[in-house]
């Protein structure tokens, strides 16, 4: 069996002597492979994704099972951050201006074009070492042309995809070029099976081609909602490193007495964190009586800063945190603690410590987080989830749901958290944790494996 994504499992670093340093990475997709075993004969095709990778791939550096592709970098530029990161991602994730944008111009197609190039690459890379009759689960948005580009080239495999982002309903998906929407759908179509992480996308999918080409053929679809890894995140939990950011955290907290609102968070536009800030202060405009009395732990870890509309919105969490601060702050008590330094052990520590996990995504695949939390909390955690996240689907009959929107309803929301009774949300807690640890990363992984080969 074959894996194909963007990213792969381990990246390379060149350090200064001229030495490549191993960096593994992690993930679901890592952890779901790991359920197949090392003597499996899998294959994890990826992009070489910066200078480390692309020096690794010349001098013959790597490991077995895994593939590196050093595609030529301007095309591997204009395929990431040209189309996937700023067309297909902003439509799957609803994010345009759409009085200003998008324009699909000369620019477009030649980032399109490239689009085609990177996708070719990897299905030849696949087609070339793929047995017969192999298994091959392609990841991501990234690829959406590789299956069609592979079957072509090796009618004989099984092909499968999975979609780790939300799909745009038809009237959106509808702003893509007529040609380009078409050849994205029949590029997809080329799998035998398509995964999604909700009933929800995998309709809006469905309603697409309906739409665009007029069915999903003989195309198989198929819902796999990926949980949290239960017994990795206690046990990664109770490490020392933790305890001591607990520590830190308590600090900046201050009077043990506090309640915590914690989000964490990529400054990734979908993710919503202005609105979440927007709708902290109007908690405390609205509900004086928490002033001093709650503190809102927020970890915005900066994402994809080489495209100015990311480096925009993260500018802009860090202004309105502090203006937060500077409004209501008093000795003893700062009312927000903005963190930006991407910290795995604090994330985990502040999930130990949360009265409220704030996540309200405007539009969200899945969300761990929301799954997460709930896992890792020591005193129980009320959840205030969007519903337009994926986890929704499985979790709102026990979180506080809220249109991402709504800044004043999620301020509500924030309130009925932080006053849920203890033994309500230590009862909510423990049905969270069952649902999202319902399918973990193995199972995830494996049950998409068994249907594509049934």
């Amino acid at each position: 069996m074959l894996v194909a994504s963007n990213r792969g499992p381990v990246s390379y670093a060149l350090r200064g002597d001229g030495s490549l340093e191993e960096r593994r990475g992690g993930g679901g997709l890592v952890s779901g492979l790991s359920a197949i075993g090392p003597d499996a004969g899998a294959l994890w095709v990826c992009a070489a994704l910066g200078e480390g990778d692309r020096e690794a791939v010349r001098r013959g550096t790597g490991e077995d099972g895994v593939r590196m592709l050093d595609i030529p970098s301007e095309v591997q530029h204009a395929a990431y951050n040209g189309i996937a990161n700023s067309v297909l991602w902003f439509v799957h994730h609803m994010l345009y201006q759409t009085p200003l944008e998008p324009a699909f111009d000369a620019g477009f197609r030649r980032d399109w074009d490239a689009y085609r190039t990177y996708n070719r690459a990897f299905a030849e890379a696949l087609a070339a070492q793929a047995a017969p009759g192999a298994a091959v689960l392609i990841q991501d948005y990234h690829l959406a042309l590789a299956p069609g580009l592979l079957r072509e080239l090796r009618p004989d495999l099984r092909i499968g995809h999975f979609s780790h982002t939300p799909w745009a309903p038809p009237d959106y998906f509808g702003m893509l070029p007529d040609d380009v929407a078409q050849e994205l759908l029949r590029g997809m179509l080329g799998a035998d099976r398509l995964g999604f992480l909700t009933h929800r996308w995998a309709d809006a999918f469905a309603a697409c081609c309906e739409r665009v080409v007029g069915s999903t053929g003989g195309t198989e679809l198929g819902v796999h909602g990926l949980g949290a890894d239960a017994d990795f995140l206690r046990a990664r939990s109770r490490q020392p490193d933790v305890a001591e950011r607990m520590e830190l955290l308590r600090e900046q907290i201050g009077d043990p007495s506090r309640k915590v609102v914690v989000r964490v968070d990529r400054t990734e536009l979908s993710k919503n964190i202005v609105r979440g800030l927007l709708a902290y202060r109007a908690l405390l405009e609205e509900r004086p009586e928490w002033r001093e009395r709650v503190v809102h732990i927020a970890f915005a870890y900066p994402s994809r800063q080489d495209l100015e509309v990311y480096r925009a919105y993260t500018a802009e969490v860090s202004r309105l945190a502090d203006e937060i601060n500077a409004e209501f702050g008093v000795p003893g008590w700062t009312p927000v603690v903005l963190h930006v330094k991407d910290d795995f052990a604090r994330s985990l520590a502040a999930y130990r410590l949360a009265d409220v996990a704030l996540v309200n995504p405007i539009r969200d695949g899945m969300n761990l987080v929301a799954k997460e939390v709930p896992v890792v909390s020591d005193a129980g955690c009320a959840l205030v989830l969007s519903r337009e996240a994926g986890a929704h689907e499985e979790l709102r009959d026990d979180a506080v749901v809220v249109n991402p929107y709504d800044v004043t309803a999620t301020a509500r929301a924030l309130h009925e958290a932080l006053t849920m009774p203890e033994a309500e949300r230590a009862e909510r807690t423990k049905r969270l944790a069952a649902a999202a640890t319902a399918l973990p990363p193995q199972r995830w992984f494996l049950d998409q494996l068994e249907a594509l080969r049934g």
